[in-house]
């Protein structure tokens, strides 16, 4: 059972996860680590059932997975007949409200956030009482001195989410770098299964040139059936608050962003949250943090 903090109700939600069943027999039980390691984390296991999530035959899921999870399409530029393939469906775009105010900080997406301050590169938080390191996370120690001792945001996208992720504030995105890795589930049973799960996941990573918040370094970790992270953005071209900058293919996912020291406030709630060990739920372009006052 995974609890969510819901900001509006200021209430404790049940999350509901697509696959429930199959994530805690494939986490938990021998036989099902063993395929995991075996099959279910391989490029080519995902790759195949992206292939099919891009096929026609996939549109028969659309309906029923609407409906199980409750899914509101109003907000969908497409209505649902006009939907090519599931991948089409799951990499949905919307129309979403976003929080212009000068020195306000936006979710890049939707999905469950935790923050925290004062990090500790040695010791990332994956999930509470697991770890990971920030060096292994992007292959490039170089980085370390910059984000040291500053403010780290998880986002994680469950399967149900809006799959696709936005620029954070006004500014120039430098090119994307990528890192080969396995595909996981990111969903908190599987990260406290396995030992520095964001550091064993393909991700890309890119520096963030921002008006408000300083360098700011973005991270987008595949997983299990997520057969493709897709850029959608122009590198070092000047981009606006809420601007996409790419989206998942099917299946869960995790947006990362860490930001220098001193350069941005998270708002309260969230810290709270974070600090009892529950995710808070997030829409793309609502109000998460601020520009920091020195």
């Amino acid at each position: 059972m995974i609890i969510v903090y819901n900001r509006e109700t200021k209430t404790y939600e049940t999350e509901q996860v697509a696959g429930n069943t199959y994530l805690k027999w494939t986490y938990s039980s021998p036989v099902g680590m063993k395929l995991l390691e075996l099959i279910v984390k391989k490029k080519l296991f995902s790759k195949l059932y992206g292939f099919f999530c891009d096929s026609k035959i996939s549109r028969k899921k659309i309906p029923s997975f609407v409906s199980e999870f409750g899914i509101d399409l109003s907000l969908c530029e497409k209505k649902l007949e006009q939907f090519e393939s599931f991948n089409d469906f799951f990499t949905r775009k919307l129309t979403r409200p976003i929080d212009r105010a000068l020195g306000s900080l936006i979710s890049p997406g939707d999905g469950k956030l935790v923050a925290y301050d004062n990090i500790d590169l040695n010791k990332l938080v994956q999930i509470k009482g697991y770890t990971y390191s920030f060096s292994k996370l992007i292959d490039d120690p170089s980085m370390a001195s910059k984000f040291s001792e500053g403010t780290c945001l998880i986002l994680r996208l469950s399967p149900t989410d809006y799959h696709r992720f936005n620029f954070i504030d006004n500014g120039i995105c430098e090119e994307t770098k990528k890192i080969k890795g396995d595909y996981y589930s990111v969903n908190p049973i599987a990260l406290k299964a396995v030992t520095e799960l964001f550091c064993k996941n393909k991700r890309e990573w890119s520096i963030f040139h921002s008006d408000n918040f300083g360098d700011v370094l973005c991270v987008e970790v595949g997983a299990t059936f997520v057969g493709s992270i897709i850029q959608t953005y122009s590198p070092r071209e000047i981009v606006k608050k809420g601007d996409e900058k790419g989206y998942f293919k099917f299946g869960g996912s995790t947006t990362l962003l860490f930001f220098e020291k001193g350069k941005v406030s998270i708002d309260e709630d969230i810290i709270a949250q974070t600090n009892k060990g529950h995710e808070t739920s997030v829409v793309m372009g609502e109000k998460i943090g601020e520009k920091a006052i020195r």
